[in-house]
């Protein structure tokens, strides 16, 4: 099992970056560096690349719609290239706030799109003439589109990797079909082991049906809280204003994945009462409202022996790498940290 980490930069960058480096000293396999709508990813992968030396840099994640399938590619080319092979890029649909209420683009066919952004990366990659005449990108732009100067090109410079991994964050039945078709990792959010068959096995084993045995066997990067300990049960309730938010209030009634994953997971009517609860404003209320016993099963959140038994139910689902948010006050114990599941994991 291989551990993974979210950055977190609230504390400086800089400081963040000399965590990191403490981190991968201790075990720490991947980081994942956010975008949202904050500071972009591309330029903290890059420093970060030059202040490590083993641990591999993810995009968590890289939004379909704000850069042409292209750039896309080219930036990927260049984080990995700086990082003597260790990028691996992440990409996702985001939601449609974030894309049209910050970006102002249309959120729409974010599972086309993916499809044929990931087909053009791999042509830039592999050096070849890039020429994709798809339902949503069309490279050369057609004559009558544009000035009709356009021209199949390749990208100038060699790639360290004709293949850069690719990780997709999806949650959604054909998304998650999809992902297991064409990725070389899936990214979901809110993973519950024992769950997660009955909610994503059928997608999985559709997409896997069709998957190239190039890609190589799915990777499952799976999100979780992470505290060890006899005295650490009241963290659980750290981690219900974040599950509230997801649940509650990323997106409108009937528009909210996270919330959909819920009921999936068997909680209708906790989910509905949270949503209401978090769009009417009470989000205290909402995050108490969160089932303790599904706080439990997606984090790793107990003594030594919990956490054990979990790390063992993730791997029996399917799960390579646990991407943690340590539970700490402070480098040392997110060190600690990192180095007590690094011994639990083997």
């Amino acid at each position: 099992m291989r551990i993974g980490m979210g950055l977190n930069y609230s504390g400086g960058f800089a400081e963040t970056a000399a965590e990191v480096a403490d981190l991968e000293q201790a075990g720490l396999d991947i980081v994942f560096v956010p975008e949202a709508y904050s500071f972009d990813a591309v330029s903290q992968i890059g420093y970060l690349a030059a202040k490590t030396s083993r641990v591999e840099l993810a995009s968590g994640i890289l939004q379909l719609f704000t850069r042409t399938p292209t750039l896309t590619a080219m930036t990927a080319a260049g984080l990995d290239y700086v990082s003597d092979g260790r990028f691996v890029l992440g990409i996702g649909a985001s939601g449609p706030q974030v894309m049209e209420g910050f970006h102002g683009v249309p959120y729409n066919a974010p599972l086309g799109r993916t499809r044929e952004i990931v087909d053009i990366c791999r042509q830039v990659w592999r050096r070849e003439k890039v020429e994709h005449q798809g339902k949503y990108y069309q490279i050369p732009l057609p004559a009558d589109q544009g000035t009709g100067l356009g021209k199949p090109l390749k990208l100038i410079n060699e790639p360290v990797r004709e293949r850069i991994p690719i990780i997709i964050a999806s949650l959604g039945p054909k998304n998650v079909e999809m992902t297991a078709e064409i990725a070389e990792g899936w990214q979901p959010l809110f993973y519950f082991p024992e769950k997660a068959a009955g909610v994503w096995g059928d997608s999985i084993a559709k997409g896997k049906a069709k998957r190239d045995p190039a890609l190589g066997d799915l990777q499952i990067y799976a999100q979780v809280p992470l505290a060890i300990g006899d005295d650490v049960e009241h963290m659980l309730d750290w981690v219900r204003p974040m599950v509230a938010l997801y649940v509650g209030g990323m997106g409108a009634k009937g528009k909210n994945f996270y919330n959909d994953l819920a009921v999936r997971y068997g909680y209708e009517k906790e989910a509905e009462n949270i949503q209401d609860l978090y769009l009417s404003g009470k989000k205290e209320e909402a995050a108490a409202a969160v089932p303790v016993e599904l706080i439990r099963a997606v984090s790793l959140i107990g003594s030594e022996g919990f956490v054990r038994e979990r790390v063992a139910a993730f791997a029996k689902s399917g799960v390579t790498t646990l991407n943690v948010t340590p539970f700490a006050p402070d480098t040392a114990g997110r060190v600690r940290l990192i180095e007590q599941l690094r011994h639990i994991c083997g």
